[in-house]
Parts: C-alpha cells; structure tokens; sequence
C-alpha cells in the first residue's frame, strides 16, 4: 500500500519532473556553446539558472504570502486582546476572531497556501537534481539524455564532484570535496539565519516580538539553521549549490521588500519614513498612493451582472424614469460628475380604484 502511494506521488510529479530537467538541460545547451560541457561550471552555471528562474516565478505567490502575513501582524493586537477577553470561552473566541478576520479581510491560511503551492516545485526541482547526481534520470529530458545524467554525476566545481556528498567522502577526508562541502553547508545556515533575523528585527512590530508566539519564532530563528548543519552531509554538492543559490535570492528578495515597502509600525518603517523625509518625499502621501492602488486591484463587480450590486457613483440606465423629470433632478456634485436622482414609479389614484374594483364583466 505504500509503495502504492510513493508510485501515485511520483506520478503526479512527472510534469515538473520534465519541467525541471527541459530547463535545466536547456540552460546546460545554452552555456555549452561558451564553456566546455562537462565542466562543472557550465553545470553548476545551469542549476543557478534554474534557480532563478523558478524564483521568478515563484514572485507572485511571495508577494502574496508577505502581504497575508503583515495583515496577520497589523491585527495581532486586536486578536490578542480577544484571546484576554474570551480566554475561558473557546466558542465565543474563535467567533470573534472570525468576526475580525472578515472585518480586516485577513484570511489567515493565505500565508500558508503559498507555501503549499511552493512546496511540489521545490521537492520535484530537488529529485530532478539528486537523481541525476546519483545516476538516476529524473524527468523527460534526462531519461531521453542518459548521457547528459552521466555528464552532471561526474562534473567537478573545484575538483569536487556536483554528486559528492560529505557523508560519503568522509568527515575527516579533508580533500576538495570536504571543503567544498562544508563551505555551501556554512553558507546555506549563514543565509537562512541572516533572513530570518532581518525579517524578525526590521519588519515585525514590537509588539508582535513578545508572547508564546515571539518565543516560537526565536526558537524557529536558530532551528531552521540548525537542520542545515546536521542534514546538509547527506546533500550532493549539486543540490546544496541549488539551495545556496535559492537562499541567497531569498534574502536579497527581502531585504528589497523590508527596505522599500515595510510594515507599518516596524523599525523598518521608521528608517524608511526618514528616508523619504531626507529625499523631500512625503511618507504618508506614498503610503495613501499605495493604498488606493491596492484599492483599484481588488475585483469589481462585472458590469451587465444582474447578480452584482452597483456601487454608488456608478450611473444605471432605467427606463421607468421621465426624461423631463430626470433633468429636473440632475445635480451638478463637487468633483464636477454629475449624480441623478431616479425615483420609483408611483401609481396614481386612479390605477389603485380600478384594481380594487377587479376585472369588469
């Protein structure tokens, strides 16, 4: 039943399976034309490629991640003080929160779905990778390739093999691929540390770095590092220069996003307010121009919908009103749009007495 399982999963992976190696063999094809094609570097050249063009694609689903999970920040307070006043009444508790979530338009699985999404892409990009460091064809174009797979295996960057691990050449073997190694695993914890202290000291609020959640986070600040250094012997050099890479796009990533458009509230919203004052800029002009652009980008209404609700200011076609009583009660507003008044059809007295008297014989 379980290999049963793993076989239906490898199954739905085969489209990015394919998707990973099309672009991965595609980059190889492309450096090969520069450099020689089973260097290290035009390999290593590819995976990097790879990365960032899966990083790119991979923007919109960040973005939107970031945006949830500041929404999340901005509410903490008010969820905080819900959980003090209905702390002993879990029912009434998890309705306010509904309550505030829907008034503030904050879902919070938002934050968690594009991790999900993310999560298929990552895992089939990695076995695509650590298939071909140990000779095993993942994917449509390296099973078409086989060649191409024996290429990358023995492929060296610094006189390390990219399929090289550090458990199997051995913890006191201090030969290239120890050092080359121990160097990515160094530099995947250095970067992911260094993204999630950025993240935690410049764009939380004060606030939200205080409680049980606070003390899960530090303890998440030095675990998630932690695993690189006890899981990284066991990843090929070629997987680690992928996730090297991948971190070192993350951070940048963030550090444009917390220096650009941080959270409200946060240190690095202060640094940035005093930024845009010593440039001669207004913060919070910038911050009602972002706002209305947000505004603009949530879905309206289609028109022509019988289904949908007008907005006020829109202008509606009825054709019960009196042309003559329709210019009478046309009013100039002040933005100089002019706003019109439509009024129901009454019927008259007459209309009503002959509905009373019923159908004549």
């Amino acid at each position: 039943m379980f290999d049963g399982i793993l076989g239906f999963l490898d199954l739905i992976m085969q489209p990015i399976y394919a998707a990973m190696s099309g672009i991965l063999v595609g980059f190889h094809w492309l450096y090969s034309q520069v450099l020689d094609s089973e260097s290290g570097w035009t390999w290593a050249l590819a995976i990097v490629s790879l990365t960032v063009v899966v990083r790119m694609l991979m923007i919109p689903l960040f973005v939107k991640q970031i945006n949830s999970s500041r929404s999340m920040q901005l509410v903490a307070p008010k969820t905080r003080a819900l959980q003090e006043k209905y702390g002993s009444d879990r029912n009434k508790l998890a309705e306010e929160m509904q309550k505030l979530y829907r008034e503030e338009g904050v879902n919070p699985a938002a934050s968690c779905l594009p991790l999900l999404i993310q999560m298929p892409i990552f895992l089939g990009l990695l076995y695509v990778l650590n298939g071909a460091a140990h000779g095993q064809p993942k994917g449509y174009f390296f099973e078409q390739n086989p060649a191409l797979v024996t290429s990358l295996q023995h492929a060296r960057v610094f006189g390390a093999e990219i399929s090289a691990t550090l458990s199997n050449n051995g913890l006191t073997n201090f030969n290239s691929t120890f050092f080359v190694a121990v160097f990515l695993i160094i530099g995947m914890t250095v970067t992911l540390f260094i993204t999630q202290l950025q993240m935690t000291r410049k764009n939380m609020p004060p606030e939200a770095l205080t409680g049980p959640m606070a003390q899960q986070q530090k303890m998440m600040l030095y675990l998630f590092p932690a695993i690189y250094l006890f899981t990284g012997v066991n990843f090929p050099i070629g997987v680690m220069i992928y996730w090297f890479a991948s971190n070192l796009w993350t951070l940048g990533q963030q550090y444009i996003l917390i220096h650009n458009n941080p959270t409200p509230g946060t240190p690095a919203f202060i640094d940035w307010q005093d930024r845009m004052r010593a440039r001669g800029k207004d913060p919070d002009a910038i911050l009602a121009e972002r706002r209305a652009k947000m505004r603009k980008t949530k879905a309206s209404p289609v028109a022509g919908d019988p289904t949908k609700v007008a907005r006020q200011g829109t202008t509606a076609t009825n054709t019960n009103v009196d042309p003559a009583s329709a210019d009478s009660d046309a009013s100039e507003s002040g933005d100089g749009l002019s706003k019109q008044r439509v009024r129901r059809q009454q019927p008259t007295k007459g209309s009503r007495a002959t509905r009373k008297q019923g159908p004549r014989s």
